[in-house]
């Protein structure tokens, strides 16, 4: 999780930590929980009941195969939920 896949050229704002299955992860204002995993390497976000990997699909809030756990809070979309300084997000692994 120690991966930077996002663009450097591109513009943020500003530079903020968020806990990820407990470890801190670089995220960036304005961005979303997906995009922040995303370009940190993380994926799969969830585990259907048979076991399969699922990670977001649509990116834009219809699928709802993007689902974390949020400051507590279960089954928040990825997709669409901006990050937070001091976010807590736990993957359903």
């Amino acid at each position: 999780m120690t991966q930077n896949l996002r663009i450097p050229s591109a513009a943020r704002g500003k530079q903020i930590t968020i806990t990820v299955n407990g470890i801190p992860v670089t995220a960036y204002e304005g961005e979303t929980v997906h995009a922040a995993l995303t370009a940190a390497g993380i994926y799969p976000l969830r585990q259907t009941l048979s076991g399969e990997n699922r990670g977001a699909f649509c990116g834009m809030g219809l699928c709802y195969e993007c689902l974390v756990t949020v400051n507590h809070i279960p089954d928040q979309q990825a997709c669409m939920t901006r990050v937070q300084d001091g976010m807590e997000i736990q993957t359903h692994d």
